[in-house]
């Protein structure tokens, strides 16, 4: 069982879960007097780091976005030098309460991609460990009320202690397995999050008319995908949804376009009812193609849709009634972000 000395923990973090988790497992390496640094990855160019320690500890930390790490993680490990150390793979995903239990996320092929990646350069993986902190997608769901935020960070919290008791005594740790059937079995999503759904994601984020154009948001974007058109937020395709605009604007004013994805998801549907009758019929017959084809139009069409309602928006009547109508607008719909200790440990 090889002694630890030092550790370095890199995260990927957009409202906190992962963060919070990285300075948790500091602390409990503090405890065990091992030596622990922590990166931001999206602060961090790996491009410009020589090759580490075999003797230094690896973890890497970051959210599940579509059954998968996001992009940017993706491409941080892509990127890491070669190098022979251990290292330990973890997650956020999206933990639910439901009494006294905690519903898990799932975890898909990330450790699986991330693991591949890293082995071919050579480093070993020594365990893959997911994390059930609150589900911040607040496109999706409503945030999850105080109390079960609370009580996810409390239980998370001793799982990490656990957890971090194995690894910085260098033991492996391969929780993750448990969940191995049901992440092969969702694993077919995260291609078709990876190809198509991150991009719809990107396209329906926009700011109401409460925003003050403060610039918070374009500021901390930690892909820099927000920029400033015609006076206003607007969302480009590197969008990784990791959803700290959203959830960090002090005014509240980002919001989900629920109904403008609901119509680019009819008038794809109608228009491809007809092309597809006609044109596609002849000249494509293949089923994977026919997919492709779909996917394109759709990605098209949000587009389009997302530029002309960035142009509504600019008008007071029509920006009004693009916000009524996306439940994000609603203060009971909530936000998320991490909370510290001190709220959770009363």
């Amino acid at each position: 069982m090889a002694t630890i000395n030092k550790a370095i923990i890199y995260f990927f973090s957009g409202t906190g879960n992962a963060r919070q988790v990285a300075l948790w497992l500091t602390r409990f390496a503090n405890e065990k007097n091992i030596d622990c640094q922590v990166l931001d990855i999206s602060k961090f160019e790996i491009e410009s780091t020589d090759k580490i320690d075999q003797n230094v500890l690896i973890i890497i930390i970051s959210p599940i976005h579509g059954f998968n790490y996001p992009k940017i993680t993706l491409h941080f490990i892509r990127n890491f030098p070669q190098g022979k150390s251990n290292v330990v793979l973890m997650n956020t995903r999206a933990g639910i309460r439901i009494g006294n239990f905690i519903i898990p996320g799932l975890t898909g092929i990330a450790f699986f991609l991330a693991s591949c990646m890293l082995k071919q350069k050579g480093y070993k993986i020594k365990g893959t460990i997911p994390f059930d902190m609150p589900s911040n997608w607040i496109s999706i769901h409503p945030a999850l009320n105080d109390k079960s935020v609370r009580f996810l960070h409390r239980k998370i919290h001793e799982r990490v202690e656990f957890h971090a008791g194995k690894i910085f005594s260098g033991r492996s740790d391969f929780h993750s397995r448990r969940d191995l059937v049901q992440d092969i079995l969702i694993s077919p999503v995260s291609l078709g999050y990876y190809l198509v759904g991150r991009y719809a994601f990107a396209k329906s984020f926009y700011a109401n008319s409460d925003c003050d154009n403060c610039g918070i948001c374009i500021s901390n974007c930690p892909v820099k995908a927000i920029k400033t058109i015609n006076g206003r937020p607007f969302w480009t395709l590197k969008c990784e949804s990791c959803m700290k605009c959203m959830n960090s604007c002090p005014k509240k004013s980002i919001e989900t376009a629920h109904v403008l994805m609901v119509v680019v998801c009819i008038s794809g549907a109608v228009f491809m009812s007809f092309f597809a009758g006609t044109i596609l019929s002849l000249y494509l017959q293949s089923v994977p193609l026919r997919i492709i084809v779909d996917c394109l139009v759709f990605l098209f069409l949000m587009v389009t849709f997302y530029r002309v309602q960035h142009i509504l928006l600019q008008n007071k009547v029509t920006g009004k009634l693009i916000s009524l109508i996306s439940l994000t607008h609603y203060k009971f719909w909530g936000r998320y972000r991490s909370i510290p200790d001190s709220k959770w440990e009363k």
